[in-house]
């Protein structure tokens, strides 16, 4: 089988952004954003989906972070949407509960070539560091140009970063099982025969 692999980038006036993915080969994640949260994420999405993943991507984080995480869901999603091709043989669906200290969260996904982003997550408002709130925009994008139907509900939790972690790495369990290939699986999940 041919190894399922996208490069793409995106350069627009406010950021300048590289991804290179893999869905069938392992490795350590290489991620510089320039957003410390974000580099630290995007590498525990890489490391609990199993994926070899490259990440480079600066922008016009001196107004704020929020063009270079919402371009950096956007190019990553285009990945995963390119990287799967037309879907034949992958199981589709994918769904993870995880615990991460107090914070657990839900995740479920379908590779349907629908987007649809349903996220309910009670995160606190913070004077300084990341602004919690981009990651509900990173998702977004992602969602949007991967043409995915993504849920991910927050159960229960205090701390916003190990709600955050619960999240990204619940989507990477959730997206590993999705996309995981099996060679008896001859045609595309769908009685219409096309997603």
């Amino acid at each position: 089988m041919k190894q399922r692999k996208a490069s793409v980038k995106r350069k627009t006036n406010e950021t300048d952004i590289a991804v290179n993915l893999n869905l069938d080969k392992s490795g350590k994640p290489e991620i510089s954003t320039t957003i410390a949260f974000m580099d630290h994420m995007l590498s525990l999405f890489g490391a609990h989906a199993g994926i070899s993943l490259k990440i480079t991507a600066k922008g016009d984080t001196h107004i704020d972070d929020h063009h270079l995480v919402e371009d950096i869901g956007i190019v990553v999603g285009s990945a995963l949407k390119e990287a799967l091709g037309d879907k034949k043989g992958i199981s589709r669906y994918g769904n993870f509960l995880l615990p991460m200290d107090e914070a657990l969260c839900y995740v479920a996904l379908d590779f349907s070539g629908r987007f649809y982003l349903s996220y309910e997550a009670d995160i606190k408002f913070q004077k300084t560091g990341f602004n919690y709130d981009l990651i509900q925009e990173f998702f977004y994008a992602l969602a949007c140009n991967a043409a995915m139907n993504l849920h991910i509900k927050m159960i229960k939790g205090r701390n916003n970063h190990h709600i955050a972690e619960s999240m990204f790495k619940g989507f990477a369990r959730a997206l590993k099982q999705a996309v995981s290939f099996s060679k008896d699986r001859k045609s595309v999940p769908s009685t219409k025969g096309v997603l």
